[in-house]
């Protein structure tokens, strides 16, 4: 039987191209598929890999049926195989990254050049999500053959001493609920989901065989009902009412007020499908188990550790900081922990050069349309003006210790949640038109009102304005004290037995799809 008799008269139905509804079949038949993986027994990890790896070439052959795909997925899996396994020098993780980052790109120019739509299924999605997983594999690798002390928690916990079989890293690299649009995941939580080690401190009852924690089921379909309220979201709204609305002529007569205004109205809807893809998968992984990460106050197991994006928080962000954190949250972990930590030479303090780096890193490996780069340099300048505005204007606002949330204090959080709205729609604007003609023709119906905001804080900033409320703060005693210089402390011995020693990873290192800060490159007068 030819799945497209199925998919066809569903794409005509919901007005979608075939591969969307492929794709999104895939996702949902991952659910149920799910359940399958689990009931696997822990002491056949083999038929795991081979589970993970039957379903891949499911989705790849008999129903996506983009064969060439596959395979270019695999060469890329069986090159970094060989390069981790037989290349033992330093070098092999950057081998490893020039490899499957060059593949990638090359991948990249051939769609701009074909001009392929993003309705259409193509190798560039799958290789984005397999280029993290094949990368932070290499490092980890290479983690696990240094000494211990020279490593921090993460590289500690992460390290891969054993190599694994080719079976193993097969079913790693194809592991199913993934495979597509992510989450991507370290080979260490692979196997500790594939021998059930995630799940050893949960307590097991004497009449039940299996260690995984309850709750999966309630927090895994929930999941799946708000990936499809999400996707029935982009399906009604979306396909008329987008970021194109600021080319239209209509739009344009509108007044400028009026034309910001509905701008704002349009923009949840461009980011619903990245919500609706991410969560239907976030799902579909914590039905295999994983994403477990504990307990919370109540006794309900929780599972956020699949998660890739928060939506609430970035419709409703305290500040702009706030959308960064939870907005494509596993390349930011990616982009950290196998670029901007592994550029910074031993024993010194990453700087303006490692965060160029990662953040072209980020650029390249998003793709080469003009439109990711003006989000991309225009993100520097804002996150300088969100910094210095947070730093600046916050204290004045902030309740004395004891005392309960003030009315100002609600106000000045909503009014940081509206400005970083209004900027974030504003700023995303080319990564979602691509082209550098029709970005600038957004910019300009839209009265360049970021532009403005963001050339008129950092004009004020850096005319005085920082020493200026900088001497205002010190005046009424908001002045915080200095930071204390940084201790690195060694990380005690893991309880499971890796040795953990080596410092830990700042949590301040969190954001870099975006470029440096300009405030950390040319500092305001204070």
């Amino acid at each position: 039987m030819d799945l497209d008799s199925v998919f066809v008269p569903l794409a005509d139905l919901a007005g979608a191209s075939v591969d969307q509804i492929k794709l999104i079949s895939c996702l949902l038949i991952a659910f149920p598929l799910g359940s399958v993986f689990v009931r696997i027994p822990a002491s056949q990890p083999a038929l795991k890999h081979l589970f993970n790896i039957a379903i891949t070439l499911f989705y790849f052959f008999p129903v996506l049926k983009v064969y060439g795909v596959f395979f270019q997925l695999l060469a890329s899996v069986l090159a970094t195989y060989a390069v981790a396994k037989y290349d033992r020098s330093s070098r092999m993780p950057w081998l490893v990254f020039a490899i499957v980052m060059g593949h990638l790109t090359i991948n990249h120019i051939i769609r701009a050049i074909r001009q392929t739509s993003y309705e259409t299924m193509d190798v560039t999605g799958p290789q984005m999500v397999l280029t993290m997983k094949l990368t932070t594999f290499a490092w980890n690798v290479w983690d696990g053959r240094r000494p211990a002390e020279d490593l921090d928690k993460w590289q500690s916990t992460k390290r891969v001493v054993q190599f694994p079989t080719l079976l193993e890293f097969l079913g790693y690299a194809f592991y199913f609920p993934g495979i597509l649009v992510g989450p991507y995941l370290e080979f260490h939580d692979y196997m500790e989901l594939i021998t059930e080690r995630l799940y050893d401190n949960v307590p097991v009852k004497d009449n039940v065989s299996r260690k995984l924690p309850k709750g999966r089921k309630r927090v895994a379909y929930g999941k799946m009902v708000l990936g499809l309220a999400f996707l029935g979201t982009y399906v009604v709204v979306a396909s008329k009412h987008n970021f194109t609305v600021a080319l239209q002529p209509w739009f344009k007569e509108q007044p400028l007020w009026k034309r910001i205004v509905l701008f704002q109205l349009y923009s949840p809807s461009e980011r619903v499908k990245y919500y609706a893809v991410w969560t239907l998968t976030e799902g579909a992984s914590i039905l295999t188990g994983f994403g477990f990460t504990g307990f919370n106050a109540k006794g309900k197991s929780t599972w956020t550790g699949a998660a890739n994006v928060i939506p609430l928080e970035i419709e409703f962000p305290s500040n702009f900081k706030g959308i960064l954190d939870s907005w494509n949250m596993k390349t930011n972990i990616w982009l950290r922990e196998c670029v901007y930590k592994r550029v910074t030479p031993k024993g010194k303090k990453p700087g303006f050069k490692s965060m160029m780096i990662t953040s072209m890193t980020s650029a390249f490996w998003h793709g080469i349309y003009p439109g990711y780069y003006l989000t991309f340099m225009l993100g520097g300048f804002i996150t300088a003006v969100a910094r210095l505005a947070r730093a600046n204007f916050r204290p004045f606002f902030l309740p004395k210790e004891g005392q309960p949330v003030s009315m100002k204090k609600r106000l000045y959080d909503l009014t940081g949640t509206i400005f970083s709205l209004f900027v974030l729609n504003y700023a995303a604007t080319p990564f979602i038109l691509l082209t550098i003609e029709d970005s600038m023709e957004a910019w300009r119906t839209l009265g360049y009102y970021g532009h403005i905001v963001i050339g008129g804080g950092l004009v004020f900033f850096y005319a005085g304005g920082a020493k200026f409320l900088r001497g205002l703060q010190r005046k009424k005693g908001l002045l915080p004290p200095p930071k204390k210089p940084t201790v690195v402390a060694p990380v005690a011995k893991s309880t499971s037995g890796s040795d953990s020693s080596g410092p830990s990873t700042p949590v301040a290192e969190r954001d870099f799809v975006l470029p440096p800060s300009f405030d950390k490159v040319v500092p305001p007068q204070k």
